[in-house]
């Protein structure tokens, strides 16, 4: 009795090539050797400096934005209002106007630091009350322990952080307008004297 069986087929020699050897390489990534941007967007900003060569801070405190209807449509034209100060109790006020947002806050800036002024601070606080006005603003600053913190908010804020005032609680008792706001802020700080000056001004009187 006999059976008919067909050969089995030969099994495939390992040749240790790999599978896909008849498929292409993928190519190598290029590298470029590229030189510095164009627009040097890694470079650190610059830190503005004062006239004694001391490191200031710039707050823009409000952006205004303008309107002028002529024949073409609407021209818009922006007022920045900006505050600068070294925080060591030298703060600066300015106020510029462009068709540009950069070039207002840049007019602003460079406003403030020609109009720098002193005030008198005792540690990181204010030596006493003191009430500010300037046309309908009216801004009440008060001496604070430490770890109280800045009380302040938006216009009055930017001027304290500016000036170096870490501890104080404050009051807007007049006009929201933003420039009322920062020059009452300044008004009461430039009230500000410490207990020895006014000993002095005792004495000559």
């Amino acid at each position: 009795m006999s059976t008919d069986s067909t050969p089995a087929a030969p099994a495939p020699e390992n040749t240790g090539a790999p599978e896909n050897a008849g498929a292409p390489a993928p190519r190598a990534r290029r590298e470029f050797n590229r030189g510095p941007r164009r627009d040097d967007r890694k470079k650190q900003p610059e830190t503005p400096l004062g006239p004694d060569g001391q490191a200031m801070v710039e707050k823009v405190v409000f952006i205004n934005r303008c309107a002028k209807v002529v024949k073409g449509g609407r021209r818009f034209s922006f007022a920045a209002l900006a505050v600068v100060g070294d925080q060591k109790g030298k703060i600066g006020v300015g106020y510029g106007k462009a068709n540009e947002v950069p070039d207002a806050i840049k007019k602003s800036t460079a406003h403030a630091h020609k109009r720098l002024v002193s005030v008198k601070l005792k540690g990181d606080t204010i030596p006493h009350d003191v009430l500010g006005v300037c046309d309908g603003g009216r801004v009440l600053l008060k001496p604070a322990s430490p770890g109280t913190g800045l009380i302040a908010g938006g216009a009055v804020r930017a001027v304290l952080e500016a000036a170096g005032v870490k501890n104080v609680l404050t009051k807007s008792m007049g006009s929201s307008n933003h420039i009322a706001v920062v020059n009452a802020t300044v008004h009461a700080l430039q009230q500000l004297r410490m207990s020895n000056d006014i000993a002095e001004m005792r004495k000559q009187a």
